[in-house]
């Protein structure tokens, strides 16, 4: 449908028959405020509008609505308003996990000349609400007078200001975006809205998994998963409703509805948001710098957990392995080729049938399940397994699963998802609002974990069927927040079977809170430049948006014209190699192929590239215990630590690796790029040279059996300095360092330069 351009349709989508007799309720300015326990309680009066011009209509009555201020700590501001039924107690909603040390921090209301100061115990002024008009000149008549429309400031950290858009208007009648407001449809409001001013230079980042550019001002964005069937669209496997700003806040809308974001789109001036619920929850959360506010995000959403030291090496898959025997080859080959690995990933094809989940093996293809799985163990390498949660049809887990609840009643046969490459017919999704269905389903978990397996991966979870009736949830409600109830499903049991520190599950569907359950990947990227970009963008916002490990498809999942015979070409995969070693976890999975043996040009140089990223494990369990206290992912986005250089909220295909390894990967075939060095002291990692930035370098040549990577000068990094097949050759007693100060001279005269030949 073509954009109108109007706040009306593209906001509030007035133009659809449904919306026929929508009513908008624009807030108005506050007539008074209350204290309640430490709670400020805010009166506002909501007037009802005509349409399509969005004048006052005085033929129905104001309704006053109230909107609760709580502050947290000393970074976070609470504005919470609803405008049909109460809040639930913040104990039943799953997306909260409350760092232990976030107190509420009572407030009270003192008036002003202009209004209301809210403030804290300590004096610290946390929110301004204002009632003062500004002072006219009377000159003309030809207009009506204006509407007052809510106006307040908010200081989540007693510093940053961020104000509600108030006057978001050209002439009364024509409103670009509302500062607070609800629609209401036959009597029920249906939808909340809100605005914040955005300023002409600010810069966002975050909201999940976009594969857009990364400073994402001048986008509108449907937070609503689904299967992103790539990574090159506006659709996302992993939607989250936080954002940060380069002004230095981060706003969280604790829902789980869909939300229409527009990020300085639909108003230039404006940062609105349209929630599909009659409730709205606002965390404006402070901290000033990126790494700060993701924290103080943490702190409410919950930390992501602790990874095993395993999980660091290399995972190998593809779709799929279909036997015992086929991955013993696998591994013998790996083997003898000097190649690293600790995982053997076995996708859909160990059940009977393929992609037919019964979260059992084929007595054919693996007639001892436990033996092999042992054997792998004696190897080095540890079972991943694929499941999912839509149960097929003819499956021996049906029956029992539609008699006693564990799938909902269904009105018509599901679909199974987008991405379903199969003629499996499946009968419905686990719903995992059911207590009992949760409990069924980690029962068939631990008895695969009794087996020996290792990890499994939650694939899907994006999409749920809109028409059948769920046990303890509305399907608007629990639609984006399936992935979070099915991961920490398969979490929990991992965890309970493994213990703390050494579980871990492959995840793709995401909402807020799943950052607790790592790792999460990219989902199907193509096998192309552009799937590499749009991975690595992807990751980057992710890492925004609070998740601390993450993953992707090495060198991409299909190929492109021909989805399962289009494989990847050399460079490419020695390229997203090259991106992978340096993200926090690595996996080989396509369509097609993905054993290093079977790219004969290029396996020399990936053998060295795995020999690098085993000897940088020291470093990354270094930085991966960091990432599960602080608010630093592992991949990280240039503006986490070089914020208030305007560039870095611009560049999407660099990157650090931890706090010490900045990374330009090679995005093209012709293998040269331009680099931007922010400001501060850069040691080549190949050469040792010292450069100086800021700095901006154009057409670097590299070598294919190289990237770009630079060390913060005078850092230093643990190595293991021994050539490993697995993870547990390591030995962390004798794990060395790597100084990147005036004695460094270079990659090949370091002590990794004697084994890996780069």
């Amino acid at each position: 449908m073509k954009q109108s351009n109007r706040f009306i349709y593209d906001m509030l989508d007035f133009e659809l028959p449904e919306a026929t007799n929508d009513i908008l309720w624009i807030g108005e300015m506050a007539v008074d405020v209350l204290e309640e326990n430490g709670t400020v309680v805010v009166k506002i009066p909501f007037q009802a509008q005509q349409r399509p011009r969005l004048m006052p209509d005085i033929s129905k009555e104001k309704k006053v609505y109230h909107m609760a201020i709580k502050a947290y700590g000393d970074d976070i501001i609470r504005c919470s308003i609803s405008f049909g039924e109460e809040f639930p107690d913040d104990s039943a909603n799953v997306m909260f996990e409350w760092d232990p040390s976030l107190e509420q921090q009572p407030l009270r209301a003192e008036k002003t000349e202009y209004g209301w100061d809210i403030v804290d115990n300590n004096n610290v002024l946390r929110m301004k609400i204002n009632t003062s008009k500004k002072p006219i000149k009377k000159w003309s008549d030809l207009q009506p007078a204006p509407q007052y429309f809510f106006d307040a400031v908010v200081y989540p950290d007693g510093k940053t200001a961020v104000p509600f858009m108030a006057n978001d208007t050209f002439t009364p009648g024509h409103i670009d975006s509302v500062s607070l407001g609800y629609v209401e449809r036959n009597g029920k409001a249906v939808k909340s809205l809100f605005s914040l001013h955005a300023a002409y230079d600010e810069k966002f980042a975050g909201t999940g998994e976009r594969f857009a550019p990364m400073n994402l001002a001048g986008r509108t964005i449907i937070l609503e998963n689904e299967d992103a069937l790539g990574v090159n669209s506006r659709r996302a496997y992993k939607n989250i409703p936080f954002y940060i700003s380069s002004k230095g806040y981060g706003l969280l809308m604790m829902t789980s509805h869909h939300i229409r974001l527009s990020l300085a789109d639909i108003s230039t001036r404006a940062v609105q948001g349209v929630i599909e619920d009659d409730k709205m929850d606002l965390f404006f959360i402070g901290g000033q710098y990126p790494e700060r506010i993701v924290y103080n995000y943490r702190r409410v959403t919950g930390f992501p957990r602790k990874v095993p030291v395993w999980s660091y090496g290399i995972w190998m898959s593809r779709m799929s392995y279909f036997s015992a025997d086929e991955t013993m080859q696998v591994v013998k080959k790996l083997r003898e080729g000097g190649f690293p690995c600790d995982v053997i990933h076995l996708d859909t094809g160990w059940f009977r049938k393929d992609w037919q989940c019964e979260w059992e093996f084929n007595e054919k293809t693996f007639p001892d399940p436990k033996g092999y799985m042992d054997e792998m163990r004696k190897m080095g390498i540890r079972i991943s397994l694929w499941q999912m949660p839509n149960i097929g049809r003819d499956t021996k887990h049906y029956k029992t699963a539609i008699e006693n609840g564990y799938l909902p009643a269904k009105r018509k046969a599901s679909s199974g998802g987008d991405s379903n490459f199969s003629s499996v017919e499946y009968g419905g999704r686990i719903d995992f609002t059911n207590p009992e269905a949760v409990e069924w389903y980690q029962g068939l978990l631990k008895n695969l974990f009794d087996l020996g397996a290792e990890v499994v991966k939650t694939d899907f979870g994006e999409e749920i069927d809109m028409d059948v009736e769920y046990y303890g949830m509305k399907p608007d409600e629990l639609h984006n927040l399936y992935a979070l109830l099915y991961q920490k499903a398969a979490f929990e049991i991992t965890e309970k079977v493994k213990g703390k520190g050494n579980a871990i599950i492959w995840a793709r569907a995401g909402w807020t809170g799943c950052q607790r359950y790592p790792v999460h990947w990219g989902g199907d990227s193509a096998s192309t430049w552009d799937g590499l970009a749009g991975t690595i963008r992807g990751g980057l916002h992710l890492g925004v948006s609070g998740f601390g490990f993450w993953s992707h498809d090495v060198p991409g999942f299909h190929g492109l014209p021909d989805f399962m015979n289009n494989w990847p070409d050399d460079d490419l995969y020695v390229r997203w190699t090259q991106v992978g070693v340096f993200t926090s976890h690595i996996r080989y999975h396509g369509a097609s192929p993905r054993e290093p043996y079977e790219y004969p040009k290029v396996m020399d140089i990936v053998r060295e590239w795995w020999k690098l990223r085993y000897a940088l494990i020291p470093y990354f369990v270094e930085q991966g215990e960091k990432v599960t206290k602080t608010g630093y992912p592992f991949l990280r986005a240039l503006l986490f630590h070089h914020p208030d250089d305007p560039y870095c909220w611009y560049i999407d295909d660099e990157f650090y690796c931890g706090d010490n390894l900045l990374i330009a990967p090679v995005i093209n075939p012709e293998g040269k790029r331009d680099i931007y060095l922010p400001e501060g002291y850069w040691t080549d990692f190949w050469t040792g040279e010292v450069i100086k930035g800021p700095v901006k370098m154009k057409n670097v040549i590299a070598p294919l059996s190289r990237i770009p990577v630079f060390c913060v000068t005078g850092s230093k990094i643990p190595v293991y300095p021994k050539s490993v097949q697995h993870t547990g050759q390591i030995d962390f007693t004798k794990v060395e360092y790597i100084v990147f100060d005036e004695t460094y001279r270079g990659f090949a005269k370091s002590i990794l330069g004697e084994n890996i030949k780069l």
